[in-house]
C-alpha cells in the first residue's frame, strides 16, 4: 500500500470526523475529542511526509472538486519534508489541547476548527498546480484566522484578527501575482509546466517573480517588514493553536520561497539569479538580528517567543539565500550544505518552539499573566513546566547540547567556507551574514537566560505567580514528547540528515548527501566535523563530576565540623530580601538596551506623584520603559493613519441624503460623457 496516499487519506478522514464530533459531543468532551483527533491527523500526516521524503511516489487529480482547475496533488521529497514537520507539530499541539486551558482555548469553535487547520497544513505542500495551491493556501489562512478570533481575550483577538487578515491576504495577492506571471510564460498552471517553462522566463521577469514570492511567502513566516501580525496572533490565539501556528504554519513560507526560487525559476543554475539570493540572504540576516533584539528587550513572554520566531525564520532564509548564491556560482557542495543547514534549522525550530509555546501557554494559564516582571518563583510550584521551558530555552540558544546548535553550526560552516568560492559581492555579503548569525546566537542566549531566570526562578513577584499550580497531565505529556524530540534532534541529527541531504541535492545540483556520519558529522566537499552526541555526553559527564566534587567537599566539611547550623542569608544589614529586590526582565535587558540604544530606540517616562500637602515631598515615583517596534511605527502607523483619514472622508461623503447621492450619479455621468467626447 502507498503510505503517502494512506496517510493523507487517514488524516483527511480524521480531520472531518473530529470536526463533526466536536460539534455534537457534550461541552465537557469537545476539547478532548478535538485534541485526540488533531493528534491522529498529525500522526498520519507525519507518516505520509516521511514516506514522501524517502521517495515514495503519489499523485492524485480531483477535477470535480473546484471549478476550472480542480485539485491536483503530488508528493516529492521537498513537500514531504514540510508535511512530516507539520504532522509532528500537530501531534504535539493535539495532545497539549486535550485538556484546554482554563483561561482560553476551551471554546467549541476552537475544537471544530483545530483539526481542519492541521489537515490544511498537511495538504498545502502536496499541491501540484497553481490553482490547487492558492485554494489550499487560502483554506489554511482562513482556518488559522478563525483560531485567532476564537481566543477568549476578545479585545486582543479582534485586533490580532484584523492584523492577521490584512497581512495574510496582502501576502496572498503577492503570491498570486507571482504565480500568474509564471503561468503566463509556461502556458499551464501545473507545477510540471512551470518547471518546463523556467528557461523561457526573462531575467527581469524572474527577478520580479522572486521578489513577489519572498514578500508573499515571507509574510507568513514573519520576515521583515511583514512581521507585525505575528506577535499579536500568537498572543491572542488559544495555546495549542499558537503551538501549531508557530511550529508548522510559519514553515510554509520557507517552503514557498524554496519551491519558487529553486524549483520553478531554476535559480540554482542561473547566473542572473545571484542578486536574488544576495537580497534574500541580507533580508534573512536583518530579520534575524532585528527579531532577536526585539525579543531581548521584551518583558512579554509570548511577544518574546514571537520575535524569536522572526529571528529563526530569518536564519532559515539566510541559509536558503546562501544556498542559492552558492549554487548559482557553481559551488554545489556548499549550496547543498547551506540548504541542509536551513532545512535542519526548520525542523529544529519547529521542535523547540512548540516546546516553548507549550510551556509558556501553561504558565500564562496558571498565572493569568504573560508579563515576566510579574512572574518568578514557579520552579517549586510548576516543576514540570519549568523543566520544559528550561530545556526549550537551551534548545533555542544555539549552545551545546541544544537543538539549534547543530543547524547553526552547519550554517556558519557553509558561510565561512563560501568566502573564497564566489565573486566580489559575495565576499562582502558573506562576512556580514557570518557576523549576523554569530550576533543572534549570543543575543539568543541572553534572551532565554532572561526569560527562564526571571520568569521561573527566584521568588514570585505577584500573588498570581505565588498561587500557580502545575499544568494538566496531558500538557505535561505533550511537553515530554516535544522535549524528547528536541533531545533526539540535538544528539542524533543523523537520523534526519540523510533525508534532508536528498532534498537539498535535488534542488541545488549537489552530488549527494552533504553531511555524512552516524555519530560524527563529516561535511562533504569542505573540511569540518562535529560529534553532537559525544559533545553532549562530555558536557553531561563534566557537570556530574563537578557536582560530585562539590558534594564531596561539602560532606567532608560537615564531617569536620560535625554540626550544621541554619542561618539567614547575608543581606548587608538591610533586612530580609524581598521580591522587589530581584532582577526583573526590564532591568536584566537594560545593559543590552544601552548597547543597542540607537537600534531599538526605547521610550522612557518618569511620573512623580506629590502629596497634597506639599510639592516638595514625593509620594510615588513611577518609571516606565517601552521598546516599540520601529518598523511598525515608521512604516505601518503612517499607512494606518492615511487609511483612517480616507475612511473618515468616506463617511462624510455617505451622509444618507438621497439628493447628494443623485448628485454624485449626475456628475459622474457628465464626466463620462465629457471623457467620451474628448477621446473620440
Amino acid at each position: 500500500m502507498n503510505l503517502v496516499a494512506g496517510g493523507l487519506a487517514a488524516a483527511a478522514a480524521a480531520s472531518v470526523v473530529t470536526a463533526v464530533l466536536a460539534v455534537v459531543v457534550p461541552s465537557r468532551l469537545h476539547a478532548a475529542v478535538s485534541g485526540a483527533g488533531t493528534a491522529l491527523v498529525g500522526a498520519a500526516g507525519a507518516a505520509a511526509g516521511a514516506a514522501a521524503v524517502l521517495g515514495q511516489p503519489f499523485a492524485l487529480s480531483l477535477p470535480w472538486v473546484l471549478p476550472l482547475f480542480g485539485v491536483s496533488l503530488e508528493a516529492d521529497p521537498l513537500g514531504g519534508l514540510f508535511v512530516a514537520v507539520a504532522g509532528g507539530a500537530a501531534v504535539a499541539a493535539g495532545v497539549y489541547g486535550i485538556r484546554p486551558a482554563r483561561r482560553d482555548g476551551g471554546s467549541r469553535a476552537t475544537s471544530v476548527v483545530m483539526p481542519l487547520f492541521a489537515s490544511s497544513l498537511l495538504i498545502v505542500p502536496m499541491a501540484s498546480g497553481v490553482g490547487s495551491f492558492l485554494a489550499l493556501w487560502e483554506l489554511m489562512a482562513l482556518t488559522s484566522l478563525l483560531l485567532v478570533l476564537s481566543g477568549r481575550r476578545r479585545a486582543d483577538a479582534a485586533e490580532a484578527g484584523r492584523w492577521y487578515a490584512v497581512m495574510t491576504h496582502l501576502g496572498l495577492v503577492a503570491i498570486m501575482i507571482a504565480l500568474m506571471i509564471l503561468v503566463a510564460h509556461a502556458g499551464g498552471d501545473s507545477f510540471a509546466a512551470l518547471r518546463a517553462g523556467a528557461g523561457s522566463v526573462p531575467p527581469v521577469v524572474g527577478g520580479t517573480v522572486f521578489v513577489l514570492a519572498v514578500l508573499g511567502f515571507g509574510s507568513k513566516s514573519g520576515i521583515l517588514p511583514l512581521h507585525g501580525w505575528m506577535s499579536r496572533a500568537y498572543s491572542a490565539a488559544p495555546g495549542h493553536a499558537a503551538v501549531l501556528m508557530s511550529a508548522a504554519m510559519a514553515n510554509l513560507g520557507v517552503y514557498g520561497i524554496v519551491r519558487v526560487g529553486f524549483d520553478f525559476l531554476d535559480g540554482a543554475r542561473s547566473d542572473t539569479a545571484r542578486w536574488w539570493w544576495i537580497g534574500a540572504l541580507l533580508l534573512g540576516a536583518g530579520s534575524a538580528v532585528y527579531g532577536i533584539l526585539q525579543a531581548a528587550m521584551s518583558s512579554d513572554l509570548l511577544r518574546l517567543l514571537s520575535f524569536s520566531s522572526t529571528e529563526n525564520m530569518g536564519l532559515i532564509l539566510a541559509g536558503v539565500g546562501a544556498a542559492g548564491l552558492f549554487a548559482s556560482s557553481g559551488s554545489h557542495a556548499l549550496a547543498g550544505l547551506a540548504l541542509v543547514a536551513a532545512l535542519l534549522h526548520t525542523v529544529n525550530h519547529s521542535a523547540f518552539k512548540a516546546l516553548l509555546f507549550q510551556a509558556a501557554g501553561s504558565t500564562v494559564d496558571a498565572t493569568g499573566t504573560r508579563d515576566l516582571d510579574e512572574l518568578g518563583g514557579l520552579r517549586p510550584r510548576m516543576p514540570g513546566t519549568t523543566a520544559a521551558f528550561g530545556w526549550g530555552a537551551l534548545a533555542a540558544s544555539a549552545l551545546p547540547p541544544g537543538t539549534a546548535f547543530v543547524s547553526e553550526w552547519l550554517l556558519i560552516q557553509a558561510l565561512i567556507h563560501g568566502l573564497g568560492a564566489s565573486g566580489v559581492a559575495s565576499s562582502v555579503v558573506l562576512p556580514v551574514a557570518v557576523g549576523a548569525v554569530a550576533l543572534t546566537a549570543g543575543l539568543s542566549v541572553a534572551t532565554f537566560v532572561k526569560a527562564f531566570g526571571v520568569g521561573f526562578l527566584a521568588r514570585p513577584r505577584s500573588e498570581a505567580a505565588g498561587r500557580a499550580t502545575e499544568a494538566p497531565a496531558t500538557a505535561l505529556v505533550a511537553m515530554g514528547l516535544t522535549g524528547a524530540a528536541c533531545a533526539i534532534l540535538a544528539g542524533l541529527p543523523s537520523l534526519v540528515l540523510p533525508g534532508l541531504g536528498r532534498v537539498a541535492a535535488s534542488l541545488t545540483g549537489a552530488a549527494g548527501t552533504t553531511v555524512d556520519g552516524a555519530v560524527t558529522l563529516e561535511l562533504s566537499g569542505v573540511a569540518g566535523s562535529l560529534s553532537p552526541l559525544v559533545l553532549a555526553v562530555g558536557l553531561l559527564v563534566a557537570v556530574v563530576l563537578a557536582a560530585g566534587a562539590v558534594r564531596a567537599l561539602a560532606v567532608r566539611s560537615l564531617a569536620v565540623r560535625r554540626a550544621r547550623r541554619a542561618a539567614r542569608l547575608w543581606d548587608c544589614g538591610a533586612g530580609p530580601l524581598t521580591p522587589r529586590m530581584e532582577y526583573t526582565a526590564t532591568s536584566f535587558a537594560e545593559p543590552l538596551q544601552r548597547v543597542f540604544d540607537n537600534v531599538v530606540a526605547p521610550e522612557t517616562g518618569v511620573d512623580v506623584t506629590h502629596p497634597d500637602e506639599s510639592h516638595y515631598l514625593v509620594e510615588l515615583v513611577e518609571y516606565r520603559r517601552t521598546v516599540p517596534d520601529r518598523i511598525e511605527r515608521r512604516l505601518y502607523r503612517p499607512i494606518l493613519s492615511l487609511v483612517s483619514a480616507w475612511g473618515s472622508a468616506g463617511r462624510r461623503l455617505a451622509s444618507g441624503s438621497i439628493h447628494q447621492y443623485l448628485a454624485y450619479g449626475f456628475f459622474v455621468l457628465i464626466g463620462l460623457l465629457v471623457a467620451l467626447a474628448v477621446t473620440r
